[in-house]
């Protein structure tokens, strides 16, 4: 059973940039796709980003694209998101989550599973 803990959230001005990681504290995450989702207050989870268990292929929500980049390092069983250019609305606790559907582009929380705590990134404007 993997489980997952995220990192590196906090608070960040309008236009500036954050990664986050999210560390397998156990199993191995190597062959499975992981996916990154948001939760803003009063609002449904959303996907943020996606990508191929070997990192070959990269896919991402509206709100991501052009600002985010997702990445990972299987050697260190981990799992990055790098975002720049935040705004406030970006401000939402950021959750990783392995993709149990294993094919596709899965953008719904129900395909993933194995969810991490989480970490709060909160952007002032």
């Amino acid at each position: 059973q993997v489980q997952l803990v995220e990192s590196g959230g906090g608070l960040v001005q309008a236009g500036g940039s954050l990664r986050l990681s999210c560390a397998a504290s156990e199993g191995s995450i190597s062959n499975y796709a992981m996916g990154w989702f948001r939760r803003a207050p009063g609002k449904e989870r959303e996907f943020v980003a996606g990508i191929s268990w070997n990192g070959g292929s990269k896919y991402y929500g509206d709100s991501a694209k052009g600002r985010f980049t997702i990445s990972r390092d299987n050697a260190k069983n981990t799992v990055y998101l790098q975002m720049n250019s935040l705004k406030p609305e970006d401000t939402a606790v950021y959750l990783c989550a392995v993709d149990r559907r294993g094919s596709g582009w899965p953008t719904i929380e129900s395909d993933f599973g194995s969810w991490g705590q989480g970490t709060q990134v909160t952007v002032s404007s």
